[in-house]
């Protein structure tokens, strides 16, 4: 089923080139069609996360079949079902949906599966700023870092997107949460978000004021995008049994350490990417968000967090912004009719 009033071309942002911000250039090409399995949405609101940015700068290359477009995230109403099975969705719906690309874009398709029904109360610049951070979180944090009420559990960056969800998702859950930002204004938003303590790493030794928060007991989870020397550290503060799940490297993915305290102290080292997992992998994720996670969303128990949004044509400036690092939580896109 389609919206017979759809035009043929759509505005949209593509990387001209590897590089900085000023790669991302508007320009216009054909509205997609949705395949086997998929929904055509119109997107209403796109959310900015740090991928986009390394597929930008040219190290992180669209998936096989998906569109080199940015964008990872959107909210807006489906105008069109592909072919094949979609569940329950019909043309009109308003959804926010994860992506393996085209997301900056006044169109984009999505597989079914990884589509969900805008929260209750949200609108769609909130909707747009959940799909991409929520499914990394609840996959690496409860899933893969198997974060249990009562445990200790800290995130590095906490006043990214990702931090700022994963604070508030593992107090939700009962878990003491520390986290680590780069001045005392992060931390206070942090600690606003729900973070029992917050470290200002670039005044303090993370490892030695979080022991000493905990009596020296450590931390059980540790949901780290830093890498580089920040792996050993983490090591040395993981309690026995505890558990270490990567999701990026801002620093560097190589490091040389002493294993032997990950023996010692029972550790698991784990951690994933979201892009490249199936379709079906995904959609276990989606299910599982719409269960535990959407009543918490729709209660205002927890909330993405918003800094700022531009309009689809200044993805540029949007850029140039997650590229200072002056934000706190999400940067979004907005498209006009």
């Amino acid at each position: 089923m389609t919206d017979t009033a759809l035009s043929a071309t759509m505005p949209c942002v593509e990387i001209s080139r590897p590089g900085g911000p000023e790669v991302l250039v508007p320009t216009e090409r054909p509205v997609p069609s949705p395949g086997e399995g998929e929904v055509l949405i119109k997107v209403r609101a796109a959310g900015i996360n740090r991928p986009d940015v390394i597929q930008r700068q040219g190290h992180y290359p669209a998936p096989k079949g998906a569109s080199d477009l940015p964008g990872l995230e959107v909210a807006g109403e489906i105008v069109a079902l592909g072919g094949g099975d979609t569940g329950d969705l019909a043309v009109g719906d308003t959804v926010c949906a994860l992506l393996a690309g085209g997301g900056y874009a006044a169109y984009a398709t999505a597989p079914a599966p990884q589509v969900l029904p805008v929260p209750k109360g949200f609108d769609m610049v909130q909707a747009a700023a959940v799909p991409e951070t929520f499914f990394t979180v609840w996959h690496n944090v409860f899933e893969r870092g198997a974060l249990a009420p009562g445990e200790r559990f800290l995130v590095h960056g906490g006043s990214s997107g990702i931090g700022t969800t994963a604070i508030q998702l593992a107090k939700a859950f009962g878990a003491t949460v520390y986290t680590t930002a780069g001045s005392a204004e992060k931390c206070a938003a942090c600690r606003d978000l729900g973070a029992d303590l917050a470290v200002n790493y670039a005044e303090e030794d993370y490892v030695a004021a979080i022991k000493d928060a905990t009596g020296g007991k450590g931390v059980d989870v540790i949901l780290d995008m830093v890498g580089g020397d920040y792996l050993p550290r983490n090591v040395a503060l993981l309690a026995p049994d505890g558990r270490h799940v990567s999701i990026a490297f801002l620093a560097r993915s190589t490091v040389e350490m002493n294993f032997m305290p990950v023996m010692l102290k029972r550790l698991t080292l784990t951690g994933s990417t979201l892009r490249p997992q199936p379709v079906a992998a995904k959609a276990r994720i989606a299910a599982a968000l719409r269960v535990h996670v959407w009543p918490l969303l729709e209660a205002g128990t927890v909330a993405p967090r918003l800094h700022a949004t531009f309009a689809l044509a200044e993805a540029a400036a949007a850029h140039a912004l997650m590229d200072s690092s002056a934000h706190v939580g999400k940067i979004i896109l907005t498209v006009a009719d």
